[in-house]
């Protein structure tokens, strides 16, 4: 009896130790400590999971062949096939659509009304060029006239778009996206993003982010603390004073706000629209796919839908669509979004229907030995300007910055309420390994350095003139200038020297379109136009980073 009483005892110590230990274990990591410090830490706890922006489908990264085709019977010597890696990244499920283009003109007509002089070329620069579907041996003022506004079309996909203008759309959706999210969450006022919007009083993130009280043109009715700010008064301290409020305004860290719309790169787009993860088996691609779909034919081959074609694109010399009936892919010109199956990432329209505007500059080769991790080929480092008060500076209507294009229509490219940008400066790239310089464009293709003119004894020559006519890319320089009447001068390049169209101004699209036959459909074929012309067969879609882990879902054994 004596030894069970003992026995007992000894139980019943072990058990309140180990307790003890556990509540000592509770309390050191309660909810708001830090695992660094142990110190409390004050807030509410972000989301670390980032969710899709919208319209967005959600592309897991991963390795591929880059500019691998089947076919080159263009003899064009620009796919010569690398192994890239791609990060994880959300793409727009369709093709910006007519529907989603004209609510962003009719947020910029009413926020800079094009009545008033000091924003009369914003809403014009915005608009698609609606006479890229003429023809001069063909009669097609039905599309000229309706094909963006009229309700037919909404579900179509919006072309007359340049680079430049898809690049612009891809920055306002951030800022309406964001702004709405910041609503959601208390830190704006409720329908101020329509009731008390002007060109003088908006939303941009950046503006945000860094000085929260800029905002909205400083208006502090409609910037709030947020919940956390406005949840209780702030205490008095020892000497009578209260102390100000910290962290009341939205922050990155705080995990409501997406990062930004922006175009796909062209790694990015090819990888999306090959989509070999499809055929996947346990580590390794079962051979890559001619086009987005498995096999060799345009035509489907499963038993629901035989026969159907797969993709809208031109079959043959006058045959924009096949026989009227049953084999007719459904289309002559541009045909509404998801009308023919998704990729197996769930994108659809990754051949066909329209080519897309992807970011990357144009260059013949892609540079693998220099990168091949997210590639891309465009990179113009800036940074926020500071006045002379020592605050981000932000563009106002006065200071807003027009652009001449090369045709020469005007756009706007720094709109009142953004942050003033400035190329970086040797305070950002000194004795940097990564990069020397705010204009990477022509890295190891298109300087003077990449051409075999160059001299490394006459590296610093300051002769203009020599150095233009030895540039790696001799392409026509069209020139746009002003009067002192204020006329525009149109100054065209009649040159017989010129020897290409590359330049750093010419952009990549991807994908066949309707306009296109078979051959392009290829998601490694590529090609390249202007950034600042627009065609009838060439749209866009636009892309997100994701920011954490690589994959959505945690990874399960297969067997």
């Amino acid at each position: 009896m004596k030894v069970n009483k003992i026995i007992v005892l000894r139980l019943m110590l072990s058990m309140m130790l180990v307790l003890g230990f556990a509540s000592c274990s509770k309390k050191s990591s309660s909810k708001n400590s830090s695992r660094a410090t142990g110190w409390n830490v004050d807030g509410k706890k972000a989301s670390k999971k980032q969710e899709a922006g919208p319209g967005l489908v959600f592309v897991e990264g991963g390795t591929f062949t880059m500019g691998k085709v089947e076919d080159d019977v263009m003899h064009d010597w620009n796919n010569t096939p690398t192994q890239q890696h791609v990060q994880s990244f959300y793409m727009d499920e369709t093709e910006v659509t007519n529907a989603m283009y004209l609510e962003y003109l009719d947020w910029v007509k009413n926020v800079f009304p094009p009545t008033e002089e000091n924003y009369k070329n914003i809403y014009e620069g915005a608009s698609p060029d609606t006479l890229v579907w003429r023809n001069r041996l063909g009669y097609n003022e039905t599309m000229t006239n309706n094909y963006l506004r009229h309700p037919s079309y909404a579900d179509y996909p919006v072309v007359g778009v340049n680079w430049i203008q898809a690049v612009e759309f891809s920055k306002w959706r951030t800022q309406r996206v964001n702004e709405a999210l910041l609503e959601k969450s208390g830190y704006l006022k409720k329908n101020a993003k329509t009731n008390d919007v002007t060109a003088e009083s908006n939303f941009d993130t950046e503006t945000y982010l860094n000085s929260p009280t800029l905002a909205y043109g400083g208006n502090a009715e409609i910037v709030l603390p947020g919940k956390k700010g406005a949840r209780k008064t702030p205490k008095s301290g020892k000497n009578g004073t209260a102390a100000e409020p910290k962290n009341i305004y939205a922050q990155r860290s705080s995990g409501i706000l997406l990062p930004e719309y922006r175009l796909p790169t062209e790694a990015e787009w090819e990888y999306a629209a090959a989509a070999d993860v499809g055929q996947r088996e346990y580590n390794i691609y079962k051979g890559q796919k001619k086009y987005p779909w498995s096999g060799s034919y345009t035509r489907s081959g499963k038993r629901q839908s035989k026969g159907d074609q797969l993709a809208n694109f031109k079959q043959g010399n006058g045959d924009y669509g096949g026989i009227a009936g049953w084999s007719d892919d459904g289309a002559d010109i541009t045909n509404a979004v998801k009308k023919y199956p998704a990729n197996d990432f769930g994108l659809y329209d990754m051949a066909g229907n329209v080519a897309e505007w992807v970011m990357d500059v144009y260059r013949p080769i892609v540079d693998n030995e220099a990168n091949d991790f997210n590639y891309f080929r465009g990179n113009q480092y800036t940074k926020n300007k500071i006045g002379t008060d020592g605050k981000v500076e932000v563009v106002t209507k006065e200071t807003m910055k027009n652009d001449t294009l090369s045709n020469g229509k005007v756009v706007v490219r720094s709109f009142p309420g953004q942050i003033a940008q400035v190329p970086v400066d040797e305070n950002e790239t000194y004795l940097r390994q990564n990069f020397d310089k705010s204009d990477n464009v022509n890295y190891r293709d298109g300087d003077k350095q990449s051409s075999k003119f160059f001299n490394f004894a006459d590296a610093e020559s300051t002769n203009k003139k020599a150095v233009d006519e030895r540039k790696m890319y001799n392409s026509p320089k069209h020139n746009v200038s002003t009067d002192s009447l204020g006329k525009m001068v149109r100054k065209y390049d009649k040159s017989n020297k010129r020897t290409t169209l590359i330049n750093d101004n010419v952009r990549v699209y991807k994908g066949g379109s309707w306009r296109d036959r078979a051959y392009w459909l290829d998601p490694a074929q590529r090609r390249y136009f202007p950034q600042d012309m627009a065609t009838d067969y060439i749209g866009f879609r636009c892309a997100m980073s994701k920011v954490g882990a690589k994959a959505e879902k945690r990874k399960t054994a297969r067997n």
